[in-house]
């Protein structure tokens, strides 16, 4: 990890508050800081990390990036700063994981300054691995803070969340987000047109991280060819198994976010709304087609089957059978108008 002192742009309230917490030398023993993902929760727990680290910070509470506890940050190789996550992509953390860092606690903080670790996504630990964490909070080990990270905080035990400070990341307001993605873009090899940039930031629910990442590997694209593909469906011109076995292939969330959000902005159609309050003002015209000529209890039937959906993804379940299944009824919703 390298040690970075630029604090995005809409986190400067969250730091200031994280700040208090050095200034005023109470440091939390544990740290829940939550948010959507995409709002930067990681570097803003990293940031707070190398500031506890560093052994000369500047004066707005930053780590320098040049002392020796900074420069051991800069090559993973601080004894004192432990990052858990799952060891493999899709997988969870283990209490393996989670005994493992119990017996580094048992050690005293090896510099003078603070031992930090950083559990992220914390919701990824196991039942095993969340009771064994309980161990880490309930009896707190020298000079050491616990920061976990999560836009999932329902999936944690209640017996975490009621020991841990709270830190929230908000959503910052649009305009804030598509300056800064016109500054990060504007030395890149593609340049956004500002309308792009907003179909982006829609796409990502306001996160700008995650509306970068979109405009990097041009989702927006992908998300059209699958709007085109849930359009054909309704009038007929391709089989829900076909596109099914194609949709699997793709990123399950996402995709899932995105046909929730042609729902949603369909039953909102029903009562004319502000184009620019729906989740896809660019697809307003074929949405408002759809909402006048779809029953409205049907729309909210498949609106159900999508939220159960939305739960079944952290499960075992076969994605191509959990699209077939939307697919299918979104075809027979369209049969019956």
């Amino acid at each position: 990890m390298t040690v970075a002192n630029r604090l995005l742009p809409w986190q400067q309230s969250n730091w200031e508050h994280l700040y208090s917490y050095i200034v005023q030398k109470r440091i939390p023993q544990a740290l829940l800081i939550t948010g959507n993902k995409g709002l930067g929760k990681q570097q803003l727990a990293n940031q707070f990390a190398v500031a506890l680290l560093c052994k000369t910070p500047q004066t707005n509470g930053t780590a320098c990036g040049h002392c020796s506890s900074c420069l051991l940050v800069n090559a993973d190789t601080h004894p004192d700063f432990i990052q858990i996550q799952p060891e493999e992509l899709g997988k969870g953390i283990g209490i393996g994981q989670i005994r493992s860092l119990i017996t580094r606690l048992t050690l005293k903080p090896q510099f003078e300054t603070q031992r930090v670790v950083i559990v992220n996504p914390a919701e990824k630990m196991n039942n095993s691995a969340a009771n064994a964490f309980l161990k880490c909070l309930e009896e707190p080990t020298e000079r050491t803070s616990i920061v976990l990270i999560t836009e999932k905080p329902a999936k944690l035990p209640a017996t975490i969340i009621s020991r841990c400070q709270k830190l929230a990341v908000a959503t910052p307001d649009k305009e804030v987000v598509v300056k800064w993605l016109e500054e990060v873009t504007q030395n890149t090899s593609f340049i956004l047109q500002k309308e792009d940039l907003y179909r982006n930031i829609s796409l990502a629910q306001g996160a700008p991280l995650l509306a970068l990442e979109y405009a990097n590997e041009q989702t927006l694209s992908l998300r059209n060819e699958c709007f085109e593909a849930w359009m054909a469906i309704a009038k007929q011109l391709k089989s829900p198994i076909i596109i099914a076995e194609d949709w699997h292939k793709l990123p399950a969330s996402p995709l899932l976010f995105w046909i929730t959000s042609w729902v949603i902005d369909t039953i909102k159609c029903y009562y004319q709304p502000i184009v620019k309050n729906l989740y896809n003002p660019d697809l307003n015209e074929q949405l408002q087609e759809l909402s006048q000529r779809l029953e409205l209890k049907g729309i909210y039937t498949l609106y159900d089957l999508l939220l159960l959906d939305r739960q079944r993804l952290d499960t075992q379940i076969n994605k191509q059978l959990l699209f077939e299944e939307i697919l299918i009824q979104w075809q027979e919703l369209n049969r019956s108008r």
